[in-house]
């Protein structure tokens, strides 16, 4: 006999995978930059060729792909870009923040990350304004980072109260990247009381060694973002100070201005 709750439950979990499946496949694009077979696409998705070809079909006709030669291939269509560039445009907090944003990456010429904290406890880039310099920090908005690790996180994790902050440091993985991670919690919580005396929170090459980063948060709308400069770990050592009063004085024009 048929469970009928196990019935209804069947169209909804399919519907997340094949929405899961087709951000999958953006990514996939992301990341190879050139145009895919159905089978190359069927193998990196590790799906199976028959549910890859009706999602390659449905995304053809909807104008999201197009196939560049007979068998040579599939590739986005600029109809991608263009619906990301419409929706980044009528982001409700970085359409008015955008131009302090800005300002800051072009007088420190270094790249410019604003992210916050999501729900799995880690820090979601929201947008990323790379430095004009041919050496620079990339970085691309909706990645995701360890809060440890990370000097957004430090100071995401700093406007926490005493409640959020134990649930957070519960749920913190204390991964080791490298020799400079912070090692475990008593580490951490000593970094961050530091970080808020010494007006900055830092990552000197503690996700990657060359990479150095200085953040400070912001509350905007009743809610708690972080900015951050970041760069080559020599650039931002020698500029610490100027960076971290450049950011600050930002950071509070921002709040001013909300």
């Amino acid at each position: 006999m048929t469970n009928p709750l196990t019935t209804r439950k069947a169209p909804k979990e399919t519907n997340v995978k094949t929405a899961l499946r087709v951000i999958e496949i953006i990514e996939i694009y992301a990341k190879e930059c050139r145009p895919l077979a159905l089978s190359e696409l069927a193998k990196l998705l590790n799906a199976p060729m028959s549910s890859c070809l009706a999602l390659i079909r449905t995304l053809v006709s909807l104008g999201y792909l197009y196939e560049t030669n007979r068998r040579a291939g599939y590739y986005p269509t600029g109809r991608l870009l263009a619906m990301a560039q419409k929706i980044s445009a009528a982001d409700p907090v970085l359409e008015r923040i955008y131009p302090s944003l800005e300002e800051l990456r072009n007088i420190t010429n270094e790249t410019v990350v604003i992210g916050k904290l999501n729900s799995n406890h880690k820090v979601l880039y929201l947008e990323v304004l790379p430095s004009l310099n041919p050496i620079h920090y990339v970085a691309i908005a909706g990645e995701q980072k360890e809060i440890n690790a990370n000097s957004l996180g430090k100071a995401l994790f700093s406007t926490l109260n005493d409640n959020d902050k134990e649930d957070v440091l519960a749920s913190i993985p204390f991964h080791a990247f490298n020799k400079k991670t912070l090692s475990g919690k008593a580490a951490f919580i000593q970094d961050i009381k530091a970080s808020l005396e010494r007006g900055w929170f830092a990552n000197f090459g503690e996700s990657m060694p060359d990479v150095g980063a200085l953040a400070w948060p912001v509350a905007l709308s009743g809610s708690h973002y972080a900015i951050s400069i970041a760069g080559p770990l020599y650039r931002i050592q020698a500029n610490l100070e100027d960076f971290a009063q450049k950011l600050r004085v930002i950071s509070t024009f921002i709040e001013n201005s909300a």
